[in-house]
């Protein structure tokens, strides 16, 4: 740091939550601390590609160097290793906020993620995902300096920065000839294995052969000497590029590796974990050229459900980086694929106004969407076990396509996967298909339950008669699968109908013997209908003798064309204002609990007998009810 400067020098605490970032660092990333060489390689690459796209606007900012590098430089004797980039740099305020600073939307849910005792992330998937890569310097570190300056800006306002990473950093203005940054580490004692050639090369080629822009290593060179005239060989320090330095999409696909498509897939995506599987296509001809390379996770990010989580695609316009995150590419159900967009119909000076209203973006954006449905069927039938994995992972997401993406939902209903009465656990495996294919001869209905838990839905009591006729049934317990079954009503022909809802279909009713005896029990409890009404009317629509019950003594339904008991629920613990619509009550006569309020002439025990049984109706929902300790008092007085 220039002396003339001290005097400006500041000493500055980190921010909580940088501190606690540092620290679990330590912690989980000892076992694999080669990863700290990737991030900082992969940070120089994005200075690099935000300095190409602000010369776009400004093409000054290339005139002092247009020839981007990252170099990697080790120094034994002073125990160093660096890693520089010509880019964009940074400014005194940018160094502040970004290196002291971790000013991130999911900052507490990262540290609690990455606080987990026996946590997977261990090897660093968070990592790249939360964007504090820099930060895993301190791994390997007593001392991290950092020299930079701002492309645009002179060289007396560059900026140096300092920090052991405990509790503090200091900051001050410094002369920079170049523009980029520079980060020197001072490497810890036993990390000097990072000072080894090989063991640097090897790590760059595992990790960043990929990566668009140069990277240079100062290695050791014996230069023979000229043998006529005796002199001996010697040596000498030169530049030698270490990775490829090609743009992977831009590579023909029988010419790249598995390996070198995973590789990449890490560095566009900041995951440690490899991709469950990509797809790589080039459009040429017609009216329009572009090459995609697309993503899909073998994992779910840990902030997928934030609303601030950042998605969307690469884009590149002829090879030079546009947007990190352009969202224009992916509708939101496919906001977990990652990976690049090569356009060479956009212009140069495309921005996030003109992609929303192109042609040309929808016509990119429809392809991709064809890309990723076709790889997941392709997975789905190939290789169901890839698939289930993704499913896992990704399939409440995936749910939100046939509201979002009407062109697709019969395609995207394809895909979904469910659980049902006929499998043997929560995990959702079956396909429609399946379910049409295990239909018995008469049904052409896909009957479904919808609950705000698997066990719930299992236990509904509206499962009753399906149950005694054979008849499986769709358990929906995602908090999606009402926006689904809202926007899909049909699948291959075939009605989609909840069983909690309207009057029972015809064809599952009971036979003439049945209902002949069904109706003469209902005559002799026509008055108890009447009376039940009665006690009910300020909690109840309707009151009606149940067709679908067969053991539960109650339960609550809702009309054709009303919002079902869950979607209310769900919408007033979301603070939603809902409509005050009540339940339909059914009473099955057939059970004890009825022949019990036939036989009770007291007015009040037969009121509290009612109540219960809408109130158990409620409960056996996965309602809460309105007044519990009334409920609780009722049953009290009623076993008493």
């Amino acid at each position: 740091m220039d002396k003339s400067n001290q005097a400006t020098t500041q000493r500055k605490k980190f921010a909580t939550e940088t501190k606690q970032v540092l620290e679990l660092f330590a912690k989980w990333l000892y076992q694999n601390r080669e990863i700290f060489l990737r991030e900082l390689i992969s940070n120089a690459s994005d200075a690099n590609d935000k300095l190409k796209l602000d010369a776009l606007r400004d093409e000054s900012l290339f005139a002092e160097d247009s020839d981007l590098k990252i170099w990697v430089r080790y120094n034994k004797e002073a125990n160093t290793l660096t890693v520089q980039d010509n880019g964009i740099g940074m400014s005194l305020d940018e160094v502040v906020d970004h290196l002291g600073t971790i000013a991130k939307s999911g900052t507490k849910q990262f540290i609690e993620r990455m606080s987990q005792e026996g946590s997977r992330d261990a090897n660093g998937q968070l990592i790249g995902q939360f964007g504090v890569g820099f930060y895993s310097a301190f791994v390997v570190s007593d001392k991290v300096e950092v020299r930079t300056r701002r492309a645009g800006l002179p060289t007396q306002e560059g900026v140096y920065w300092c920090s052991a990473g405990v509790d503090d950093y200091e900051v001050a203005p410094a002369d920079i000839a170049r523009r980029g940054t520079e980060i020197v580490m001072h490497l810890k004692e036993d990390a000097k294995e990072f000072l080894e050639e090989y063991r640097l090369r090897k790590i760059i080629t595992t990790y960043s052969d990929h990566i668009a822009y140069p990277i240079v290593m100062f290695v050791e060179k014996t230069i023979e000497g000229d043998k006529d005239k005796d002199e001996k060989p010697q040596k000498e320090i030169q530049e030698e590029i270490v990775n490829q330095a090609n743009a992977l999409w831009t590579v023909p696909k029988k010419e790249i590796k598995d390996e070198e498509y995973q590789s990449f897939y890490k560095h566009v995506s900041h995951d440690f974990n490899a991709p469950l599987a990509w797809t790589h296509n080039k459009v040429e001809g017609g009216k329009h050229e572009y090459t995609s390379l697309l993503y899909v996770p073998s994992e779910a990010p840990f902030d997928l459900w934030n609303r601030e989580y950042k998605h969307g695609l690469k884009l590149y316009v002829q090879r030079v980086f546009i947007l990190d995150d352009a969202k224009s590419l992916l509708p939101s159900y496919l906001r977990f694929v990652k990976g690049v967009v090569d356009s060479n119909d956009l212009p140069l000076n495309v921005s996030r106004e003109v992609l929303q209203s192109s042609q040309t973006v929808d016509m990119i954006r429809a392809g991709c969407v064809k890309r990723v449905l076709d790889l997941l069927g392709y997975l789905a039938e190939q290789e169901p076990g890839k698939y289930q994995t993704f499913w896992n992972a990704f399939g409440a997401v995936l749910k939100e396509g046939p509201a979002e993406d009407f062109s697709n939902k019969d395609k995207i209903a394809g895909l979904l996967r469910f659980t049902s009465t006929r499998t043997e656990d929560a995990k959702q495996t079956l396909s429609f298909d399946q379910y049409i294919e295990r239909m018995p001869e008469g049904q052409d209905k896909i009957y479904y339950v919808i609950a705000d838990s698997y066990q719930s839905a299992k236990n509904s009591p509206h499962l009753e008669l399906f149950a005694n006729k054979g008849i499986e049934v769709l358990l929906l317990s995602d908090r999606v699968d009402e926006w689904l079954v809202s926007r899909l009503t049909e699948y291959q022909g075939k009605k989609l109908v909840s069983v909690a809802r309207g009057e029972l279909d015809e064809g599952l009713k009971l036979d003439e013997q049945e209902q002949e005896e069904l109706k003469k029990t209902e005559e002799d409890y026509s008055d108890i209908l009447q009376r039940v009404q009665d006690v009910l009317k300020d909690r109840v629509k309707d009151v009606r003798f149940s067709k679908r019950l067969t053991s539960s003594a109650s339960c609550i339904v809702a009309d054709e064309d009303e919002m079902s008991a869950n979607l209310r629920r769900m919408l007033i613990e979301s603070g939603q204002s809902v409509p005050d619509v009540k339940p339909i009550l059914e009473l099955n006569v057939k059970h004890a609990l009825l022949s019990r309020l036939k036989g009770e002439t007291q007015d009040a025990l037969f009121a509290d007998l009612a109540h219960v049984l809408l109130d158990q109706a409620i409960l056996a929902e996965g309602g809460q009810l309105e007044n519990p300790a009334a409920f609780v008092k009722r049953m009290n007085d009623l076993v008493a």
